[in-house]
């Protein structure tokens, strides 16, 4: 019995300890988003047997020829009526190399805000491609989207290449024009895979209808790409979440700081400074459940202690004494609206960063982004629902930030409206 608990414990362990991949699916209205989850899934075995006999059952009572493995996500009512998505999607799976999460965003226009949620954690996007269509402006849409987001890699995926007869040379052409496009984005990591999410191609298992990709199949690219060197580990920034104070004998003088690593490497002795008061200090340890350690990094959480008694609390930011944020109130970035309330130039807003709260003002709006084109317009001041523009606020206390470029986390913000506390922004610092 002890041996079975031993060897229970340590797969758990090495199931915990595996790395996460965060991905998000976009493209537009019926290019097979879900279907291309389902088939991941269901193609993984991630799925059990009563699952897909009810999905099985389903597709039989709504007449359809085959298995419909898009009920696996379209989760809601008005989803399954309509053969779409409209909400984000989440859904968690794992295999012997990894663990994912996946968020399935909507094809529509009307849904941006959608795929902005859904897209702003993640590691990688798939964008799909109707073989059939080509690269069209809701496709352009998307990448602009992902490459906004600072997504580090966008996999395109050209599907339905069944119903072009699996013609290498249509694959090609997508692919030229989507590189043609695509040279306008700041995303280097590109990657074309042509599939068949209905029947199965290049998904998990290799298609024996295109003999002429060579490439890696989906499974296997989202299984082996790397994305450890994705995460910033030069600028150490440490949010404080809490204030860890155990009141036990053993613990009498205990005073530590917990949180979650945003970026950089911090290690025991490393010399910090403690944001907004400017003091510094040693770290003296780095404790974690299973013990001390002499180092840690993103995205561990971890609780710090320091050599001297400094007032630190929730929303306060410890760096490396050699490397510090930006401090400002007056903030340049880029914002997708959510709300149907339109931005309000010196309208007042609750922002959130970090763990650390204030309020701003906006100051000024700069541009909006015509997301179809990547054009900016100037002399369009209204940001409404789904708009993106680029704007100016001015805070009630400092932040201490980097660009979204630099770190996705201390450089991201989100928009409160105090009185009905609805999230009705998200803001990337520039």
């Amino acid at each position: 019995m002890e041996k079975i608990l031993k060897e229970e414990t340590t797969d758990l362990s090495g199931y915990l300890n595996m790395e996460l991949l965060r991905f998000t699916t976009a493209g537009s209205v019926d290019d097979g988003k879900s279907t291309l989850i389902g088939r991941l899934l269901y193609d993984s075995k991630s799925i059990f047997d009563d699952q897909y006999e009810a999905i099985k059952s389903s597709s039989e009572k709504r007449g359809e020829e085959y298995v419909n493995l898009a009920l696996l996500t379209d989760g809601l009512r008005a989803e399954r009526e309509q053969g779409i998505t409209i909400d984000v999607a989440y859904r968690y799976f794992a295999t012997p190399k990894r663990k994912f999460i996946i968020a399935d965003t909507p094809g529509h226009i009307q849904y941006t805000r959608n795929m902005v949620t859904g897209a702003s954690t993640a590691n990688l996007a798939i964008v799909l491609i109707d073989a059939r269509k080509g690269v069209i402006e809701q496709t352009m849409r998307h990448a602009f989207i992902a490459s906004l987001l600072k997504i580090p890699h966008i996999v395109v995926c050209i599907n339905k290449m069944d119903l072009v007869e699996y013609k290498e040379e249509i694959f090609d052409k997508i692919q030229k024009d989507f590189e043609a496009f695509a040279a306008k984005l700041e995303t280097v990591d590109i990657r074309f895979i042509p599939i068949s999410a209905l029947l199965g191609d290049n998904v998990v298992d290799r298609s024996k209808n295109m003999n002429w990709y060579q490439g890696p199949t989906l499974m296997y690219l989202l299984e082996h790409i790397h994305i450890s060197g994705d995460l910033n580990h030069i600028d150490a920034r440490f949010p404080v979440q809490n204030v860890i104070r155990p009141m036990r004998t053993e613990y009498h003088d205990y005073r530590g700081f917990g949180g979650r690593i945003a970026g950089g490497i911090f290690r025991k002795g490393d010399k910090v400074t403690v944001f907004p008061n400017g003091l510094s200090s040693k770290i003296k340890s780095i404790d974690t459940m299973s013990g001390s350690l002499n180092e840690a990094f993103p995205p561990m959480s971890v609780t710090l202690t320091l050599e001297d008694e400094i007032d630190i609390s929730r929303g306060d930011m410890i760096v490396r004494e050699s490397n510090l944020p930006q401090v400002s109130q007056e903030i340049d970035l880029m914002v997708c609206w959510f709300n149907q309330r339109p931005l309000q130039i010196n309208g007042k807003y609750l922002l959130k960063h970090t763990t650390r709260e204030s309020r701003c003002l906006i100051k000024e709006i700069i541009y909006k982004m015509d997301i179809n084109s990547m054009h900016r317009m100037p002399d369009d001041k209204s940001i409404g629902m789904n708009d993106i523009g680029r704007i100016k606020i001015r805070t009630t206390v400092p932040l201490f930030f980097d660009s979204y470029s630099k770190n996705r986390i201390t450089g991201s913000v989100i928009f409160i409206e105090e009185g009905t506390n609805e999230t009705v922004g998200a803001g990337m610092i520039i």
